[in-house]
């Protein structure tokens, strides 16, 4: 998770930052709109910006997203955001994680995708179990948003004011 500041992320070149960007968000067209809308005055720009696009992916988009994420519960060596993310779920909810994942599988026909950051996995448990009477057109809606926010996250890691 190297960190880049607002000069070098509006100067560097594309090739440089779409890999990065693309670790915020696994979608081509969202990383590279961000990047062709730079330079930006300020990084709060950058972040409203960019949250904006996340909101908007199409159902495509959103599959893709999801398949660049472990289920919840379950680690990918190699993968530094999602094991700090995920970091409050305690392994011994494993059995219960596996059995709630699979069953939003079998509902929705995709990963379970949450913004996992400073929860618990009793909440993450507790928020599956509550979105699985959710229509599929409205969970993938609810999917979105927290994609949203994860890519959020992370950008506000990776671009710095300094």
């Amino acid at each position: 998770m190297p960190a880049v500041n607002l000069h070098r992320f509006n100067s560097a070149p594309a090739d440089d930052l779409r890999p990065l960007l693309r670790d915020c968000l696994a979608v081509p067209r969202w990383a590279d709109e961000v990047l062709a809308l730079r330079p930006f005055a300020d990084r709060a720009t950058l972040l409203s910006v960019a949250f904006s696009r996340a909101r908007e992916l199409s159902n495509d988009e959103l599959h893709l997203a999801m398949a660049a994420h472990p289920r919840i519960g379950e680690r990918q060596d190699g993968d530094a955001w999602s094991q700090a993310e995920q970091s409050g779920v305690d392994q011994s909810l494993g059995s219960r994680l596996q059995v709630a994942n699979q069953r939003y599988e079998e509902r929705f026909g995709h990963i379970y995708l949450v913004y996992a950051s400073g929860r618990t996995g009793e909440e993450l448990l507790e928020i599956l179990e509550q979105r699985l009477g959710n229509s599929p057109a409205d969970e993938l809606r609810i999917v979105n948003e927290e994609l949203a926010k994860i890519a959020l996250r992370r950008l506000e890691q990776l671009v710095t004011d300094v």
